[in-house]
């Protein structure tokens, strides 16, 4: 697909310029220009501009969201409101789609339609909050439920990330000044203890074989690596690997009870935040579903709105499995029993987050010193290794 900057002239005889996005060619723009009662006067392919490769980050997207809603309620056009953000927006591939989605709009697309082309951009959840507002007549209301709800889920992966940033440093740091040792400082041991024909004990000797290897089968272990990567995406793509993945991840020591926390807030709060907009709670269980990213959870949703179809109630369906918190469950009973649940569900997810915040540092107490310890002893193991011989040298030299 390309993009084409292009000049036409309207029924009047009015010539105007834009930019139209995933278009096969020359002929199709004119072809689609046609269609919508336009003669197509020049055009041109627009070539990818320096800031092409730039991603388009979630709070850019946040920032959008809120914006978009407060230029709503104030009353703008839908069109005019896309035209000043578009102006607005520095990120120039977030910018060029803006301006795809005002031109879809102004030509009558609608604007679940016109954000839909992005869904790497947008996701599921603001899609749904979209075609609900505009639906429902209340846009910048949605728009502005979507905007707090990405706000929290990002805010939340920042808190993760940050909160596992010590952690990985250490690890990283621990890779490196071990790669370092092997490298070059135990080859500089070895010519020493070649020089003073000493027995070498095992682990003087396990210390050389590694640093041997790694030295000498540099390029066969980057094709492990490199390979071991491939696998790993080619497995991502498979359905069954990746069911398996996500099962695991669920599961898995040590962090299995927070990573079915992080999947639950996502996949309870979309849910709630659907809900609340008017979304069908079946509808809104299948978009939850893509949203919470883990088809262990998608399958449970599934499963859900078998049951709703069938006149069971949330509380019922929910309680048939054991991932959902019993917290989360008697909110949500108390919820459809005043007839408002997905306001008892956003105060359960609430409860949730702090949760997450709270094992989070509880792990990071354990890890830390764990990562310390595991770090001092592979140190310490090399430089014992090394240094053995040494001692031994001189117990003999006395």
């Amino acid at each position: 697909m390309a993009v084409f900057e292009y000049k036409a002239r309207d029924e009047d005889g009015n010539i105007f310029s834009g930019v139209y996005h995933d278009i096969d060619s020359l002929a199709a723009l004119r072809e689609e220009l046609g269609r919508l009662g336009y003669a197509l006067v020049k055009a041109r392919r627009k070539k990818p501009s320096g800031g092409a490769k730039r991603k388009i980050k979630q709070s850019e997207v946040v920032g959008f969201a809120h914006r978009f809603a407060g230029m709503c309620s104030a009353g703008l056009s839908i069109d005019r409101c896309l035209q000043v953000l578009e102006e607005q927006t520095e990120n120039l591939p977030f910018k060029d789609r803006i301006a795809d989605i005002r031109q879809h709009v102004e030509t009558g697309s609608t604007l679940r339609e016109a954000f839909g082309k992005y869904r790497d951009v947008f996701s599921d959840f603001f899609l749904g909050m979209v075609e609900a507002g505009e639906s429902g007549g209340k846009l910048s209301h949605t728009l502005e439920m979507a905007a707090v709800y990405l706000e929290k889920q990002n805010d939340l992966k920042k808190q993760v990330k940050s909160a596992f940033a010590y952690p990985v440093v250490v690890g990283v740091m621990c890779l490196l000044i071990v790669t370092y040792l092997i490298i070059f400082v135990i080859p500089v041991f070895s010519k020493v203890y070649q020089q003073l024909h000493v027995n070498l004990p095992g682990p003087t000797q396990a210390l050389l074989d590694i640093s041997v290897f790694v030295r000498e089968c540099w390029l066969f272990l980057l094709v492990i690596v490199f390979g071991c990567v491939l696998l790993g995406r080619r497995f991502s793509k498979n359905p069954r690997t990746l069911a398996r993945w996500h099962a695991f991840k669920l599961k898995m020591p040590v962090f299995g009870k927070l990573n079915v926390m992080l999947v639950l807030s996502r996949f309870i709060r979309t849910f709630a935040m659907l809900g609340s907009a008017g979304v069908s709670y079946i509808d809104a269980l299948e978009i939850a579903g893509v949203v919470a990213n883990n088809q262990t959870v998608k399958d449970i949703g599934t499963k859900l709105q078998e049951r709703l179809e069938t006149g069971s109630t949330v509380t019922e369906a929910m309680s048939e499995h054991e991932i959902f918190p019993p917290m989360v469950i008697q909110l949500a009973s108390a919820g459809e029993e005043a007839g408002v649940l997905p306001e008892m569900l956003n105060k359960g997810v609430d409860f949730l987050d702090k949760d997450i915040n709270r094992s989070i540092s509880t792990l990071l107490v354990k890890l830390e010193p764990a990562l310390t310890i595991v770090m001092g002893t592979i140190v310490g193991f090399i430089l014992v290794g090394v240094y053995l011989p040494l001692f031994d040298y001189m117990a003999h030299v006395e």
